[in-house]
């Protein structure tokens, strides 16, 4: 249904896009988590039923995503964690390529977030993000 929406995300330079029906509502270039937890903070309890599209689709960002008030996400790129989250919530996704965990940049480990994230569910995680960025402001 959004296939040529995710398609022009694809060719962007955005990280992040939030949208509502076929209205951008919000939109990053920033790496990372930070795109969502802005979103979170500055738009999501103004907005629910939206659609995410975001580059890396872990379970961290799954997380977040549910936070958010996603009814879908896309990505390019997304963790078997991230789909297990999902689908736990009912949240419908599209995962262009699933790969076992996200692996941290220019590494074989597991992504620190995607690591943080095990077993925790959407609100915990958000609270844990918030601790860290609070510590380092």
């Amino acid at each position: 249904m959004h296939k040529h929406l995710f398609n022009g995300f694809l060719a962007s330079s955005d990280t992040l896009r939030v949208y509502k029906g076929d209205k951008l509502i919000f939109s990053s270039d920033k790496d990372r988590l930070l795109p969502l937890l802005e979103y979170i903070d500055r738009f999501s309890p103004h907005h629910q039923q939206v659609v995410i599209f975001d580059k890396i689709m872990g379970n961290a960002a799954a997380l977040l995503s549910i936070k958010a008030g996603c009814q879908e996400v896309y990505s390019p790129l997304g963790s078997q964690l991230a789909a297990k989250t999902l689908d736990k919530y009912g949240i419908k996704y599209h995962l262009a390529k699933v790969v076992p965990y996200i692996q941290k940049p220019g590494g074989e480990d597991m992504c620190p977030m995607e690591k943080l994230s095990i077993d925790k569910g959407p609100e915990a995680f958000y609270k844990v993000m918030r601790n860290i960025i609070n510590k380092r402001a």
